[in-house]
């Protein structure tokens, strides 16, 4: 019996913002694909290279990291005053296992430029010298994205002189708006505070009780202060990622703070769900070396912050989380806000590995609730590499 040929499908490799992924239409995947369900996570693990037992995905598209294990599944929208419909997985690196449970901020950047060189976005909504506005249906979320894209002669503008810290080169600028970012959770957690509170003291066997800040917005996080586990916030991932007892505590801070956020109902419950809740640690402002030698002093952020993603700390920031950060820093009370010194603000300048990001926000009181209309920040998107991705039948 002659081996299976292997599968050649349409799909292209793009960065977006600080992350890498593999896109795809939705028509161009295999006709079992095309719907969710075990065939089409079956294709897209295989994609990436995942479970690899030795973190490695050489058989695959994957780079090994939780920025560079994704995938995106494209559709032109049927939905009113919508361009594209945007559909993200979180692939596990060494468990078969694709975490559809949130979206992604970075690979948000890269959405409208790829939707526009597939066709998916009206010719007539994209004009020949200008920025084209994408509206984008975040299908994970329910959620809203306007995309600001470049375009020159007719033609998605890739290069450009905005420099995004995380990113050796500089690229185009893409202007993301993401509309009333506060998530809406299965099970209830749709508010923006599940708890009701600011601040809440949330138990952790083993850690103790830790004043935390849980929110929904761009993606469910809890934050803490750096300080009460003996953090600065000028930690950099090899102070984290090569120390298996704290990443194991991180991971157990997650687990109940999602039980406690309303997101999952047991603690075990938490390995089915890596992608959401995030971590992070906020301290105030101070000076540190970011990653790549580069000078970070007090005086250029308001405050810091180091998030976890997939078990490990973030090389830079995701782009969703940047979105909760915002959006904290903008209600007076939550530890963020607290760290970046207090009051009202619209925008927030934070350090995190890499160096530093703004993003803005736009919060306001409704009835005594806190509402956020939309989140602000510009990330850049590149297409890599385009054709097809060989897949074993």
């Amino acid at each position: 019996m002659a081996p299976a040929a292997q599968l050649k499908i349409p799909a292209t490799y793009l960065r977006g913002g600080t992350s890498k992924g593999v896109f795809f239409v939705q028509e161009d995947l295999p006709g079992a694909a095309r719907v969710p369900g075990p065939a089409r996570d079956a294709l897209l693990l295989r994609v990436i290279g995942s479970p690899d037992p030795y973190g490695k995905q050489i058989d695959g598209m994957g780079g090994a990291t939780s920025s560079t294990s994704k995938v995106v599944i494209l559709n032109r929208s049927q939905r009113p005053d919508h361009d594209v419909d945007y559909l993200f997985g979180q692939v596990s690196i060494d468990s078969a296992f694709v975490d559809w449970s949130g979206n992604c901020g970075n690979l948000s950047a890269a959405v409208g430029p790829f939707a526009i060189a597939q066709g998916l976005v009206a010719a007539e909504r994209v004009p020949h010298n200008g920025h084209a506005v994408v509206r984008i249906w975040q299908a994970n979320i329910s959620k809203t994205i306007i995309a600001h894209v470049p375009i020159t002669d007719g033609q998605v503008q890739e290069t450009g002189a905005f420099e995004l810290d995380g990113v050796t080169f500089p690229a185009a600028e893409v202007q993301l708006e993401f509309l009333d970012p506060a998530a809406e959770e299965e099970g209830g957690a749709g508010a923006m505070f599940p708890t009701g509170n600011l601040i809440d003291d949330l138990n952790v066997p083993g850690v103790g009780s830790l004043e935390v800040t849980m929110i929904n917005a761009g993606i469910p996080t809890i934050f803490f202060n750096a300080a009460a586990l003996g953090y600065t916030g000028t930690e950099l991932q090899g102070e984290i990622n090569g120390d298996p007892r704290v990443l194991e505590m991180f991971e157990r801070i997650r687990a109940y703070g999602a039980v406690r956020m309303g997101l999952i109902s047991r603690v075990e419950d938490a390995a089915r769900r890596q992608h959401t809740p995030k971590v992070a640690f906020v301290a105030p402002p101070a000076s540190y070396t970011a990653s790549s030698g580069k000078p970070v002093a007090e005086g250029d952020v308001d405050l810091l912050v180091r998030a976890m993603s997939m078990g490990k700390l973030h090389h830079a920031m995701m782009g969703t989380a940047a979105v909760a950060i915002g959006t904290a820093a903008a209600i007076p009370g939550t530890l963020v806000n607290l760290a970046a010194g207090g009051g009202e603000r619209e925008a927030v300048r934070f350090g995190h590995p890499s160096g530093t990001l703004r993003v803005g926000a736009q919060a306001r009181q409704v009835d005594g609730q806190w509402q956020v209309t939309k989140a602000i920040m510009s990330r850049s998107a590149r297409v890599l590499m385009e054709g097809w991705v060989r897949v074993p039948g």
